[in-house]
């Protein structure tokens, strides 16, 4: 198998995983702050576990390198968390994860805004369909929930971008020391907003399953596999959480998203196809 072959088939694998994420929060009822505090607390546990065991010098280097950004990297993708589970809870997994798949173009947008880097032609026309098939997820007439749902996705998405572009700059940060850090800033924010901490045994059981597997697997696949392709392959691939995802929950709860994000959603996916694709053949 070539390593580009490789980095396919362990991304992809790992993308797969990683769209049970969405049914897994959905199987719960709890609010969404204090499934955010336990997801934090296990998602620190099962990373920062490796480097007690294995590899501390990784701990000691990302305290030395780039603490400041770790810090303020970690806080925005605990936030970008927490607005994510509140959106998967409060609108329909197709919209959620529509919304978050113009990421990219999120990215792009503060990567200039924040450090002028050049913005490619064909991310101007990205940009105006996407905006487009936004602009119809929005304008579905749904409940009062569902929009302030698509608002937490847009959330998301945002803190997400801002976070992915620190780390464009900062390639020296270790990601799982980060995730790691993202864990316990998940649990420290929901803490604050959480008055009962109690839990039952069977929604315990979810997010240990999601914590501890699902999650971390998912992170660790997709990173090795990243290794080996091109950040345009890993953005197409990155589909299969936009597809599987609302498909699970369909399989699963019989949930159904709108016309409105059918019709989006055909429109962000099928401009994100043409312009991974696109960016490809460039880079040949």
């Amino acid at each position: 198998m070539t390593n580009n072959a490789k980095g396919l088939a362990l991304t992809s694998l790992g993308i797969l995983i990683m769209s049970l994420e969405s049914l897994f929060i959905k199987f719960t009822t709890i609010s969404p702050f204090l499934f955010s505090f336990y997801i934090g607390i296990f998602m620190f546990s099962s990373t920062m576990f490796t480097f007690i065991f294995k590899d501390k010098e990784h701990i000691k280097k990302a305290f030395k390198t780039s603490l400041p950004f770790l810090i303020i990297c970690s806080i925005m993708m605990g936030s970008s968390n927490i607005f994510f589970i509140t959106a998967i809870k409060t609108t329909t997994v197709a919209n959620v994860v529509i919304i978050f798949s113009t990421a990219a173009l999120f990215s792009a947008l503060f990567a200039y805004l924040l450090y002028k880097e050049k913005v490619s032609r064909n991310i101007y026309f990205a940009s105006f369909f996407m905006f487009v098939g936004l602009y119809i997820i929005f304008s579905d007439k749904l409940e009062v929930g569902s929009i302030k749902g698509n608002i937490f996705a847009l959330l998301c998405t945002i803190f997400f971008s801002i976070s992915f572009v620190f780390l464009s700059r900062y390639k020296d940060m270790n990601r799982v020391v980060l995730t790691a850090f993202s864990g316990i800033s998940l649990s420290v924010i929901a803490f604050f907003f959480t008055d009962d901490l109690q839990i039952d045994s069977n929604t315990l059981l979810i997010i240990v399953i999601m914590g501890l597997l699902i999650t971390p697997i998912s992170r660790v696949l997709i990173g090795h596999g990243a290794k080996y392709i091109s950040a345009s392959e890993v953005s197409l691939l990155m589909l299969i959480e936009t597809i599987m995802a609302p498909i699970w929950v369909w399989l699963f709860l019989n949930e159904i998203p709108s016309a409105n994000t059918f019709i989006g959603g055909s429109l962000i996916i099928g401009t994100l196809i043409v312009n991974s694709v696109y960016t490809l053949k460039k880079g040949e």
